[in-house]
């Protein structure tokens, strides 16, 4: 998202966040949001997210498509390096945060805004490669990171969505979702994904086997000896 004198300019998903973060922005900063969702590949039908962002309390919402992009400037070179995440699975989700910091960076330039938002708990690592990339590219930018900010559980965010007739994608039932992109996805769930991958390290710890994740393609641990290939 992106947040102007007007309002932030916010990186939705619409997913349940970032479709909460858009209306509690409205509300704790007086300020309008124009929101930005990045196409790697992760949905089908974007123009559904965009006026569901609209109807949440967005004052424009944009689309746009990064997959030629992501795959040419990060999938593939992550594949040529053979990089892994903690020696264990290939990155996946984790490679398209720079790239969405950045179009999220040229869209604030382009709509003159001050602020950017995006959906990052404090928990993960996505927190520092969004606030770093922003950082990095728009230093003179302010960071709005709501659910960083907000005290609220993920069932308090749900009641919050009914209450302003939010419409959101998971219930008190089924609260979390599925990350993905073109190169693979990342199911979220209770259990944080580090100590997932600190188990999934303990099973292949010690054998010389390639060392695969179901929430990723498979690939060799070592990088392939002709990258260029």
């Amino acid at each position: 998202m992106t947040c102007t004198g007007r309002g932030p300019e916010t990186c939705g998903s619409g997913g349940l966040d970032t479709s909460v973060a858009i209306r509690w922005i409205n509300e704790k900063y007086d300020l309008d949001v124009i929101a930005v969702t990045v196409d790697v590949g992760n949905e089908k039908d974007f123009e559904i997210v965009r006026q569901k962002a609209l109807r949440t309390g967005a004052i424009q919402a944009f689309i746009s498509d990064a997959k030629e992009s992501f795959v040419r400037d990060f999938a593939i070179p992550s594949l040529q390096a053979g990089t892994l995440y903690q020696n264990v699975y290939p990155l996946a989700t984790a490679l398209a945060r720079p790239l969405i910091a950045k179009i999220l960076v040229d869209y604030a330039r382009q709509e003159g805004a001050g602020y950017v938002a995006h959906g990052c708990t404090g928990k993960g690592n996505d927190q520092v490669r969004f606030d770093v990339s922003i950082q990095a590219l728009a230093p003179d930018l302010k960071i709005i990171a709501p659910v960083r900010e907000w005290s609220m559980t993920r069932d308090d965010e749900i009641r919050y969505a009914q209450h302003h007739n939010i419409q959101i994608p998971v219930t008190a039932e089924s609260p979390y979702s599925v990350d993905a992109n073109l190169w693979g996805p990342i199911r979220w769930t209770p259990t944080c994904g580090a100590a997932a991958s600190r188990r999934a390290s303990s099973r292949t710890r010690g054998t010389s086997r390639p060392k695969t994740h179901t929430n990723g393609p498979s690939i060799r641990a070592s990088p392939p000896r002709n990258p260029r290939t």
